[in-house]
C-alpha cells in the first residue's frame, strides 16, 4: 500500500447546513466548476479504461466538503476575501434562476455584505483553507 499524498493546497466547498440534499449536490457541482475554471492545473490527466475508452480528467487531489450555518458562511466569506482569495459563491437566489446570465444578475443585484450565501468554494494553501473554514465541520 502506498503512503497517502499530502497536497500543499486544499480544494474546499463550504455548504450551508440547512440545504436539502438535492440543493447540496447542485450547489457543490456549480461551485467546483468555478475552481476547475480558475485553476485548470488542478486537473489531472484524462482517464482511460482497459478498452481504451477516454474519459474527462478530474481534479488530481481531493475536494473536501464542509458544512456550517449562515454565520459560518458569512465568516468564511469575509476571511477569504480579507486574504485576497478568489471564490466561487452560490446564493439562495440562484435556486430561482435558470441560466448563467440570470445567475450573474442575481448576484450583482446584492451588495457583498448582504449576499444570502448557501455555498462557497476555494483553493488555497492548506493552512489558509483551514483558517477560512474554521468553525465548520466536515460534511456528513
Amino acid at each position: 500500500m502506498t503512503e497517502p499524498i499530502r497536497f500543499p493546497t486544499k480544494i474546499a466547498v463550504l455548504l450551508r447546513d440547512d440545504l436539502a440534499s438535492w440543493q447540496r449536490l447542485n450547489v457543490t457541482a456549480f461551485l467546483i466548476s468555478g475552481i476547475a475554471n480558475a485553476v485548470p492545473e488542478l486537473l489531472g490527466e484524462e482517464y482511460r479504461d482497459a478498452d481504451g475508452t477516454r474519459y474527462l480528467p478530474m481534479f488530481g487531489q481531493p475536494v473536501l466538503v464542509f458544512a456550517g450555518d449562515r454565520a459560518a458562511l458569512v465568516g468564511a466569506h469575509s476571511r477569504a476575501l480579507t486574504r485576497g482569495l478568489r471564490l466561487s459563491i452560490f446564493t439562495a437566489e440562484l435556486f430561482a434562476t435558470g441560466n448563467d446570465r440570470d445567475n450573474r444578475a442575481a448576484v450583482q443585484a446584492v451588495g457583498r455584505d448582504k449576499l444570502d450565501l448557501v455555498g462557497l468554494a476555494l483553493h488555497a494553501p492548506r493552512n489558509v483553507v483551514d483558517k477560512v473554514v474554521k468553525g465548520t465541520t466536515m460534511h456528513p
